[in-house]
């Protein structure tokens, strides 16, 4: 994973943190699907989540005081299981950051903060094509589940992209 940093920070995100979330969300978004979000959505979408832990929980990751990192986890009931299994949502690390520890730290502070909770596992989304991330992953101990995601969105048309 590269050289990894000490001074890593992780903590929960606070309101002031909106502005650097919801700019890590559009430079993702437009990094990994070529895509540019409607920013009225995606602020107020932040926004919500921060006002409204039931809807989501971000981490961020600062070095040297500055955020350089940051996912969301949100909640999925499992039956099977009684009990919350957390995803990670809007994971995110600067290019000048990444090799640098950033994710991993994030994983082993939530993932600390879901045991303790009594969560029943971690769960995340990758992209196929993004096999760094996918490594990373497989690094920390994640390994790929037998399902494959299928989704409708109604504010997103993806088959747009593929088709291109």
């Amino acid at each position: 994973m590269g050289r990894v940093v000490t001074g890593i920070n992780v903590r929960d995100a606070v309101a002031g943190d909106f502005a650097t979330i919801a700019e890590f969300n559009a430079a993702m978004a437009r990094e990994t699907e070529a895509l540019e979000l409607d920013r009225r959505v995606l602020d107020d979408g932040v926004a919500a989540v921060l006002e409204d832990p039931a809807k989501g929980r971000y981490f961020v990751a600062e070095l040297d005081t500055h955020v350089v990192g940051q996912a969301m986890v949100t909640t999925e009931w499992s039956d099977w299981r009684n009990g919350d299994f957390w995803w990670f949502q809007s994971v995110y690390v600067q290019p000048q950051a990444r090799g640098k520890g950033v994710f991993a730290s994030l994983y082993k502070h939530i993932e600390a903060a879901a045991r303790a909770a009594g969560v029943r596992g971690l769960r995340l989304y990758v992209d196929e094509a993004n096999t760094r991330a996918q490594d990373v992953y497989a690094r920390l101990g994640m390994h790929e589940s037998q399902y494959k995601m299928m989704e409708t969105d109604f504010i997103i048309d993806r088959r747009k992209r593929k088709n291109a």
